[in-house]
């Protein structure tokens, strides 16, 4: 966690700044995520899909996407007065998972975006996740045309520890992304007091 002093010009003036990954498997809608909730113009590095590329981008399922990210995208949204979290989306390609450990550093935790037509895709992001020991929520984007899961039954179908949220979203939407992003906050506030008070005990 990090805070973060802003000017009299920009309203509040001792603000808590936290970091959040919005991560998942390629063409989830991370970017689209993240676009719907920034109350900035997000930044994004995308570029256009190539020929050269297609051995390993696979984008069965998501035939319409011509863009990817290569680095990452970034927002900012507040979600309550003197509280404001800025999101790094990852690239969902396997060639740029050594992104990831660069913008994990200092994050509060995680969004997992996933697509039930591909779950598999998100379990790289899970297990990335888990074994470093950073709170995240399951958010299920629901694609237009796709077959709905329960929480529960998405929740089994990645094995996620006991308590791990899953939530169903529109990643379009921004209160939608904005109520995901509202659960995360306190999904991981209560792991890091648990964690604190295991400390001391």
């Amino acid at each position: 966690m990090s805070s973060e002093s802003f000017d009299s010009t920009g309203g509040d003036s001792t603000a808590l700044a936290l970091k959040i990954l919005v991560a998942g498997g390629f063409g989830v809608g991370k970017t689209t995520l993240v676009g719907a909730v920034s109350e900035i113009r997000p930044l994004r590095t995308e570029e256009q899909l190539s020929e050269a590329g297609s051995t390993v981008d696979d984008t069965e399922g998501v035939d319409g996407k011509t863009t990817t990210t290569v680095a990452m995208d970034f927002g900012r949204i507040t979600i309550r007065s003197g509280l404001a979290l800025y999101l790094f989306g990852t690239p969902g390609q396997d060639r740029f998972w050594f992104l990831w450990d660069e913008l994990s550093q200092g994050a509060l935790g995680a969004v997992v975006l996933a697509d039930t037509r591909r779950l598999g895709d998100c379990f790289p992001a899970v297990d990335y996740f888990e074994h470093r020991r950073i709170p995240f929520v399951v958010a299920v984007n629901c694609f237009p045309g796709a077959r709905t899961f329960g929480a529960h039954e998405v929740s089994c179908a990645l094995d996620l520890d006991r308590g791990t949220p899953v939530v169903l979203c529109d990643a379009r939407d921004r209160d939608s992304g904005k109520e995901v992003l509202v659960r995360l906050v306190e999904y991981a506030g209560r792991m890091y007091t648990a964690r604190m008070l295991d400390s001391v005990s």
